[in-house]
């Protein structure tokens, strides 16, 4: 898709047009957007899920078809649906570095900033630009099998090594850095963003991290060996994970999106993605209060905040 010619601002609208409540609030940020003077960018074929006519609407609905970089000239990209929907966004945005702006229609959600109810406030927030965007690290995914480079890919949350048949484990070498670190017989091996910590690395067993922790993790799934802990590394760290010769096919999946088969003697190198991904962000609050409503954690008895009053209430006496 070539530039746009004028300086009209331009939304791209991304939905899960498979659950009718998405595609309910799609049509209403589309009437609501443009009647603020705004451009919505929909795939053709979300719209005709949409059951929307573009020239209903003024400004008229601007279609395409590209799978490469569909919000190219859009100010942010909006995303109606759950973590999988905003992880596609991603996908279809990354050319661009299109900041992604979710609203959560699904359960947990930890990647969308704003919730369902909230769509007039979160219209509100875009027509007047009273946002901010912080950038997520990204993985760089390269396979090589037999000295050739077969995929190039990569991932927001994480990729995922894993065994491809049932009953056998995956036998795996791992190093970082060109060294070898340990051996594993395995169920996979997680390697995971910051952002990624609180999803697939997080069933793995993986520490929670911090986003604005510069790192990239490391985490066995049911690994049969002495040392088969997590292991967190520096941001420019080489991971490097080789499938052994002799064990089973395994297969890595990158964002649970993305697939490529690992033949045995394959090696998977993993390192800091060269484009970020730039989250649109609403609020101020801290990953702290994300993390405590999103995983509904028990804080009852918590005593900070009225000790930090009594405290200062008792300087102010002195």
């Amino acid at each position: 898709m070539s530039a746009p010619a004028d300086d009209c601002r331009r939304v791209f609208l991304l939905a899960n047009t498979r659950r009718e409540d998405a595609r309910d609030v799609a049509r209403d940020f589309c009437g609501a957007l443009t009647g603020h003077g705004l451009t919505v960018r929909l795939i053709e074929a979300d719209c005709v899920d949409l059951g929307l006519d573009p020239a209903a609407f003024d400004p008229p609905l601007e279609l395409t078809s590209s799978e490469h970089d569909a919000a190219h000239g859009c100010e942010l990209a909006v995303v109606l649906g759950g973590d999988g929907t905003l992880l596609r966004a991603a996908e279809l945005t990354r050319a661009g570095s299109t900041p992604l702006l979710g609203v959560n229609l699904g359960h947990v959600g930890f990647l969308a900033e704003a919730e369902h109810e909230d769509a007039e406030a979160t219209i509100e927030a875009i027509v007047a630009r009273s946002y901010t965007t912080e950038e997520r690290l990204t993985l760089d995914v390269t396979v090589v099998h037999d000295k050739t480079v077969v995929a190039r890919t990569f991932a927001l949350n994480e990729a995922s090594i894993e065994k491809g048949a049932r009953q056998r484990m995956l036998e795996v070498v791992v190093g970082v850095d060109g060294r070898p670190v340990s051996r594993w017989g395995c169920d996979g091996v997680v390697c995971a963003t910051p952002t990624g910590s609180t999803a697939y690395s997080f069933s793995a067993g993986g520490p929670i991290v911090w986003p604005s922790v510069q790192a990239m993790l490391v985490v066995p799934i049911s690994a049969h060996a002495l040392f088969a802990r997590p292991m967190v590394v520096a941001p420019d760290s080489a991971v490097a994970i080789e499938v052994l010769d002799g064990t089973d096919a395994g297969v890595v999946w990158c964002d649970g999106r993305r697939t490529v088969d690992l033949p045995p003697g394959a090696r998977i190198e993993i390192r800091r993605g060269a484009s970020p991904v730039r989250l649109v962000r609403l609020h101020r609050a801290p990953f702290t209060d994300r993390l405590v409503q999103k995983f509904d954690l028990p804080v009852q008895g918590w005593r900070g905040a009225a000790e930090r009053r009594r405290r200062g209430a008792e300087d102010g006496d002195a």
